[in-house]
């Protein structure tokens, strides 16, 4: 199905306009809800926003159209939409496939919707879900902002650099991130309507972006870039291309594998890639086994983090039930996946990010592969440069270099887990957690706690060590052998740093 695209600049200009001179903001969309309403539209749930839309205050009354129209998917009679586009028609809207004439009124024909960042309100725009809309989607559909892509958004690095590469851009909502801290952003996609909607996103929000059609690496041959982030359609599965957005056309984890393997072609020393990902797990236990291949075969730094390993049945039905398919074409199409995913012996997939960086001359990558699913430790840009900056020095300080340095523990909570016994309660054991950072755990023995209280900035670790050997009655060379990896650790997961 052809479905027009906004192409119009100056019907574009004059659209913005007027949703913001509305209050169609994230602001002014909070204020006409209420927190209640909004916070359940978000959760999926839409009556609530429709029953505040219809008790809003008259002078409110074409922010409650624009809100049911984009975000509720309802007909609104011909008066309410003349009244909330002037200048613009109802008939200029439906030629440039803004609006559908439906049921005597119009609905919206895409999804336009507010959205912000900590400095600045945007406007993005996409096709609408399955929700808002009756039968499947369509198999150029675009994707709206997801939880995928804002954990993608958050975990971004936002050092300003010169070159960036939103690859697979789908709807621009990484770009809209990426354009404040570089000077020249390229956004490629497979799907040429994901494209020409990023346009338009553009073209609202006051941006020029770089948009070109192709495959991974494809149009940007021979180029380089300092950022490269990734949101690829990754879906597990026999190859098939039902939905672009999904869908890669190319069996298995294979769309993954190949943009991890190759991204360090695109990539300037030091620069940084940022990839979501999902790799197919074929023994629990072993799950690191294929990702692990991949970065390694990269010849690229890496921190791989993943968030959920979701079993086949959950996998599936989590995608099938994006698409909006009628009951019996999904269970046919479940069925039909699952027998593949028996096939070829899958017993999960894995969900989650890989931060790779292009190492600065010649040293062996450095990698860590680990699983981080506690709700509070997501990845965010900070933290990614923190760790980077950490494991850095890592390298550069040899055992003696650690010894003479003074360290300062962070803000940290000690937790312990005791057992009721003979003699009151036993400690069985004992952790210290950095808040909010990803892997941020330690466990600890009594030692290892009390050189944690004791690094104040005073004074080196080795006169640490030393008073707490005497303290103890150890061998002070043999509590620093066994003391130096897990400060190692503690100083690779923030939990302690060295002291200026």
């Amino acid at each position: 199905m052809n479905r027009p695209v906004p192409d119009d600049p100056v019907l574009i200009d004059v659209l913005g306009r007027t949703l913001r001179e509305h209050g169609f903001t994230s602001d002014g969309v909070a204020e006409l809800l209420g927190p209640a309403a909004g916070e359940s539209l978000v959760g999926g749930t839409w009556w609530p926003a429709l029953r505040a839309t219809e008790r809003a205050p008259e002078h409110l009354d074409v922010r409650a159209t624009l809100v049911r129209l984009f975000l509720l998917g309802t007909v609104e009679p011909e008066g309410a939409v003349t009244q909330a586009f002037s200048p613009s028609t109802p008939g200029e809207l439906v030629a440039q496939g803004v609006l559908a004439v439906a049921d005597g009124g119009y609905r919206a024909e895409i999804d336009i919707r507010p959205h912000s960042s900590d400095d600045r309100d945007f406007l993005v725009v996409s096709d609408q879900d399955a929700l808002l809309r009756d039968g499947p989607l369509e198999h150029d559909h675009v994707l709206g902002i997801g939880g995928a892509s804002m954990s993608l958004a958050q975990a971004v690095v936002r050092t300003p650099v010169r070159r960036v590469l939103d690859l697979g851009t789908g709807c621009g909502i990484q770009a809209l991130h990426l354009d404040s801290h570089c000077e020249h952003l390229v956004a490629t996609d497979t799907n040429p309507r994901a494209l020409a909607l990023t346009a338009v996103t553009a073209r609202l929000n006051g941006m020029d972006w770089d948009l070109r059609e192709g495959s991974l690496f494809e149009p940007v041959a021979g180029e380089r870039f300092d950022l490269i982030v990734a949101n690829p359609p990754f879906v597990v599965g026999a190859g098939a291309q039902d939905y672009i957005y999904r869908d890669s056309g190319v069996a298995g984890d294979g769309i993954s594998r190949q943009l991890i393997e190759q991204v360090g072609e695109h990539l300037e020393p030091g620069g940084i890639a940022q990839v979501l990902a999902n790799w197919i797990v074929h023994d629990e236990q072993d799950w690191q086994r294929r990702i692990g291949e991949w970065v390694r075969t990269s010849g690229l730094d890496a921190w791989v983090v993943q968030r959920e390993l979701a079993d086949p049945i959950s996998y599936i039905s989590l995608w099938i039930a994006d698409a909006g398919e009628p009951p019996e074409a999904a269970a046919r199409r479940g069925a039909a996946w699952l027998d593949w995913f028996e096939r070829e012996q899958i017993a999960g997939i894995g969900m989650g990010l890989v931060t790779l960086r292009k190492p600065v001359g010649e040293r062996a990558p450095d990698v860590v592969i680990e699983e981080i699913t506690a709700a509070g430790q997501e990845v965010t840009g900070f933290e990614v440069q923190a760790w980077w900056a950490r494991r850095d020095l890592l390298r550069e300080l040899g055992d003696d270099d650690l010894l003479a340095a003074a360290l300062s523990t962070s803000p940290v909570f000690l937790e312990s887990q005791s057992l009721p016994g003979s003699q009151g309660w036993q400690e069985i054991s004992a952790a210290v957690t950095r808040p909010g950072g990803p892997g941020a755990v330690l466990g600890v023995d009594e030692v290892m706690t009390a050189l944690l209280a004791g690094s104040r900035g005073e004074v080196p670790l080795a006169i640490l060590i030393e008073l707490l050997a005497d303290s103890y009655g150890v061998d002070a060379a043999a509590l620093a052998q066994a003391a130096l990896p897990v400060v190692r650790e503690a100083i690779g997961r923030g939990i302690v740093y060295v002291a200026e």
